[in-house]
């Protein structure tokens, strides 16, 4: 397997961290925007593979910092993966004063991932096999369980997901969006209707995430869907 040169966004918990951790032990290297990089000194990912960059997704700015920074420090970037998003339970008939919650899912959701992308985009071409992994959601396929903003920002995040499938495809850059239902992850942690243990796990979706980046560019999938109950 070639080793790669990989920025993954939503690196200090949950999927992104699980990702991060195999990514590193599979012998990659890997540049991690996270909002407080001292939170993750002394951990296995405190690594010399590894940078540890400051990044805030509402922020236009930081990806354009995380890029150069990472650029500076390896020489070239070839993956991207965007594993940082918000969840919230907003309705379609929400109060007064939930406008600002349903603006940051939007922020972090599509535009996070929309700016790093931009930013990344001339790294991702030049190499010729790019690859960009997207967290998506069983939300962004269908609508449930009364999530209007969650399912809004998916939605949109799989309409962008579609594009930079279009748009990079002649140089190369291969995109999936992985869409999983219910993951044993601290954004979980409030669902009862199923045990933690029937759910997926992060470490699965690493796994699933690792075995993408071995394909070659002829048998990248473009969509995952990953759900651990029936979906009819």
């Amino acid at each position: 397997m070639t080793s790669r040169t990989i920025l993954i966004s939503g690196a200090s918990r949950g999927i992104g961290r699980a990702i991060a951790e195999r990514l590193l032990a599979d012998g990659h290297r890997l540049s991690l925007g996270v909002r407080n990089p001292a939170a993750l000194r002394g951990t296995a990912l405190d690594h010399p593979n590894v940078l540890l960059q400051p990044y805030n997704a509402e922020d236009p700015a930081a990806a354009e910092a995380w890029v150069a920074a990472s650029v500076n420090q390896f020489g070239a970037i070839d993956t991207l993966i965007h594993s940082a998003g918000v969840f919230s339970r907003v309705p379609l008939l929400f109060e007064s004063g939930q406008e600002r919650e349903i603006q940051q899912l939007w922020d972090v959701n599509v535009m996070g991932p929309w700016w790093l992308t931009r930013a990344a985009w001339p790294q991702l071409a030049a190499h010729g096999s790019g690859r960009i992994v997207v967290l998506v959601s069983m939300s962004g396929k269908r609508s449930k369980g009364r999530l209007a903003g969650y399912t809004a920002s998916k939605f949109a995040l799989m309409g962008l997901c579609q594009t930079m499938r279009n748009e990079g495809w002649e140089q190369g850059i291969r995109v999936t969006a992985i869409c999983p239902s219910w993951v044993n992850t601290d954004m979980a942690a409030a669902v009862n209707a199923m045990p933690k243990e029937a759910m997926s796990q992060p470490g699965d979706i690493a796994s699933l995430t690792a075995q993408l980046l071995e394909l070659p560019n002829s048998c990248v999938p473009f969509e995952l869907a990953v759900s651990c109950n029936l979906e009819t």
